[in-house]
């Protein structure tokens, strides 16, 4: 030690050169070690990874404390479906219909705003918490008694992709994991026959964002969404007519074993495993999958319960996308992202409502209305909701004035409104209030952040230990922000 220059040394380095405090300090940090060992041990210490088998990462996990729902289910509304049509009741808005906005924006993010419009369709009340719902979603008003409303959701954009990236990913930019890719990776799932994470699109297509909403980011692949659907089951998935029957069955018992054998030889390779996996995976499904998206089984009522008779083929097949995804969440799938609304411009697929939003809407509402009320109510009827968590969402809201020239409302990320039941939820409750005109959010004002924040609080998540170390960085699902909306929780 005698040797070491200590000038190039700071104090602390200086006093290690003395053999006293060498020992003494020696001795803290093999405590402090074996402290942090138990810690970890104990699943206290923040920032801890999953315990993930790369031969089995889809196997299920513990979470971070006991936790309230076992599985998510997200419908999604793509294309920013307007909170004063459907779930913000605002009188005020009602009595200034066609008058200016005082003080308000002279330019949205189209263009020049117009006068302040009321809402498009009458509201009323529902269920014993007298909760007033529009006149376009009377099914989902049904629910209000079981249901908490968050009124006050903001986004850090205004644009549609970077939005649906902010709301399934909790950043604008790409790259990084979506939530269900996050849940899985902490969580695995009890379904070993099944995707982990599924997300069903539209029938009318796939969101703006696309597979950004599914796509496992930095994460290993294996965690990222399996995307299909009622209509638009996963591809390649049936053998060729020449390989079916019991030598199809014999094959793939050898190549098991040559695989389990070729592992065994090199138990190092994760990456080997992981896509033994992944193969094995995709051979269970090519069992499960065309039995759990045969609705043939289903009778009669439930169908047309859904609305799967209805002679909009948009929403009969919206109607079957809603049954797949109560039959994936009953069978165990972990996450379920369901979407209503695909990406085009003018909002002729989606809900969009620039140009003329009642229009546009009474298509969009009498899609979307029956068939999700339907899945909730199955859902409860099936006693799934006990362990279930339903959400209901959109990357942004509405403004309270129509644009200039138009008769529709222009993008509002300043207070909008999702719902949450279920698992965990406290019912018939609303959390948050934006102004009189339904434009900001004025009182408990929330993020995203804190939307998924709660999420995965009731899987029994610490958003704050859901960590994964990417460029230097412990990156989570909610940035350096969110808080657990507590007030809606059970």
């Amino acid at each position: 030690m005698s040797n070491v220059d200590s000038n190039f040394l700071s104090s602390s380095g200086r006093q290690l050169l003395v053999r006293r405090s060498f020992l003494s300090q020696t001795g803290t940090s093999l405590g402090a070690i074996a402290l942090a060992s138990l810690l970890q041990k104990d699943g206290l210490l923040a920032g801890r990874k999953p315990d993930i088998d790369s031969a089995h990462p889809h196997a299920s996990r513990k979470s971070h404390f006991p936790a309230k729902a076992k599985n998510v289910l997200v419908i999604f509304c793509a294309g920013a479906c307007s909170q004063l049509e459907t779930f913000d009741y605002k009188p005020e808005l009602i009595k200034r219909d066609g008058t200016p906005l005082e003080g308000g924006p002279a330019v949205t993010f189209q263009g020049p705003a117009g006068n302040l419009a009321r809402p498009q369709y009458k509201f009323r009340p529902y269920g014993e918490t007298g909760k007033m719902v529009s006149d376009m979603v009377p099914n989902l008003g049904s629910l209000v008694d079981d249901i908490a409303f968050v009124h006050t959701l903001t986004s850090k954009s205004n644009t549609h992709g970077p939005a649906e990236n902010f709301l399934s990913t909790g950043f604008v930019l790409d790259g990084f994991p979506s939530m269900g890719a996050w849940i899985t990776y902490a969580l695995g799932t009890e379904s070993q026959d099944l995707p982990a994470f599924v997300s069903i699109p539209d029938p009318r297509g796939v969101p703006q964002a696309s597979v950004n909403n599914w796509g496992p980011g930095f994460l290993p692949a294996v965690f990222q969404g399996t995307p299909f659907s009622a209509s638009s089951p996963i591809r390649n998935l049936s053998a060729p007519a020449q390989f079916a029957g019991e030598k199809d069955l014999a094959a793939r018992e050898l190549l098991r074993l040559i695989n389990r054998e070729h592992l065994k030889r090199h138990p190092g390779d994760s990456t080997l495993a992981a896509r033994i996996a992944s193969y094995e995976l995709a051979a269970r499904m090519q069992l499960s999958v065309p039995k759990i998206s045969d609705l043939s089984t289903e009778t009669p009522a439930t169908l047309s319960a859904y609305g799967v008779d209805s002679q909009n083929k948009i929403k009969s097949g919206y109607a079957k996308n809603c049954i797949l995804a109560r039959r994936l969440i009953e069978n165990g799938v972990r996450f379920v992202q369901l979407f209503n609304g695909a990406y085009a411009s003018g909002g002729k697929l989606n809900w969009d409502g620039h140009s003329n939003l009642k229009e546009q809407y009474d298509i969009h509402g009498e899609i979307m209305d029956q068939p999700s009320a339907a899945l909730f109510k199955d859902l409860k009827q099936r006693g799934l909701l006990e362990e279930t968590l339903v959400v209901w969402c959109t990357e942004f809201g509405r403004m309270p004035m129509f644009q200039k020239g138009a008769k529709g409302r222009d993008h509002n990320p300043f207070g909008f409104t999702a719902w949450l039941g279920g698992a965990g939820i406290k019912p018939g409750v609303s959390y948050g209030m934006t102004d009189e005109l339904g434009f900001k959010a004025v009182e408990d004002v929330s993020s995203v952040h804190d939307l998924n924040a709660t999420i995965l609080h009731l899987l029994g998540l610490d958003h704050e230990q859901l960590t994964f170390r990417h460029n230097g960085l412990d990156r989570r699902l909610t940035d350096v922000h969110g808080h657990v909306i507590n007030k809606i929780l059970t």
